[in-house]
């Protein structure tokens, strides 16, 4: 496993581990514990492994876990659906190339041009590559930014215009992007890119900071939004996205009146 793979799977093992109480997974709660959630023999023991192994896991050591173990361990953690897919991830060799800011098709910037409704596209760092003229009007026109600011992490958590727009629901949505950019993140943990763009969003948003520590991970997945447009007033959407053929790190999103 890479170096980045290894500290992230231990990082994430700790944090599912230490939200479980030993009654919700059928073991005696007994007097109060200094540290909280499950002990670690304690999941090396629902989890069918040996504890050494385990410590070694959480601990980033070199070891290669195999599919049964990480399914067992996703099991006794009671990771959700996202949360095991995670885990998977993080435990398969991890190892890749610096990133490098991605570049769209011609045929793709013709095409979201061409769109009527709100639509921009996305790279694996969350960076806004590419983007048509009803979604500048919605969100922000990212042509008037520096390339480095033009990302929607950076948007939605350090712009006051975001939380304007989003209104009420802000907060959630907010916490739901910086769950689903963990998944990513923790596969380019250490690369200078990735970095980067933590350490930004840690120095300019207090709520990131807290979220980040939670560790949570979601999948994206298609919904609705309600936004406070600052000339149009309410706009509900549906809003899905899609990969490209091209080059999987490119995600397609669409915004259609709901």
């Amino acid at each position: 496993m890479a170096g980045s793979s290894r500290s992230e799977l231990g990082d994430f093992l700790r944090s599912r581990r230490e939200r479980l109480h030993p009654e919700t997974v059928g073991l005696p709660g007994g007097r109060k514990r200094r540290t909280p959630g499950l002990k670690r023999e304690e999941v090396a023991q629902l989890a069918g492994i040996g504890i050494d192994w385990y410590v070694r896991l959480e601990q980033g050591r070199t070891v290669s876990p195999s599919v049964a173990t990480i399914d067992a361990l996703a099991r006794a953690l009671r990771l959700d659906k996202a949360e095991h897919a995670h885990l998977r991830e993080l435990a398969r060799n991890a190892d890749h190339r610096a990133f490098s800011r991605e570049t769209v098709p011609d045929v793709i910037h013709r095409m979201i041009q061409g769109l009527e409704h709100p639509a921009y596209v996305t790279g694996r760092r969350w960076d806004v590559l590419a983007w048509n003229a009803a979604a500048a009007d919605l969100f922000m026109d990212f042509g008037r930014l520096a390339e480095a600011d033009r990302n929607v992490l950076v948007y939605v958590l350090t712009d006051p215009g975001a939380r304007r727009i989003f209104g009420a629901s802000w907060a959630d949505e907010a916490r739901r992007m910086v769950a689903q950019f963990r998944a990513t993140h923790d596969l380019w943990a250490d690369d200078p890119a990735f970095l980067e763009l933590l350490e930004r969003l840690r120095s300019k948003s207090p709520e990131f900071a807290l979220w980040w520590e939670a560790h949570d991970i979601r999948q994206v997945a298609a919904g609705q939004k309600l936004l406070n447009h600052p000339r149009k007033g309410a706009l509900r959407f549906e809003y899905a996205s899609f990969q490209s053929n091209d080059n999987p790190a490119l995600k397609l999103v669409i915004y259609t009146p709901g």
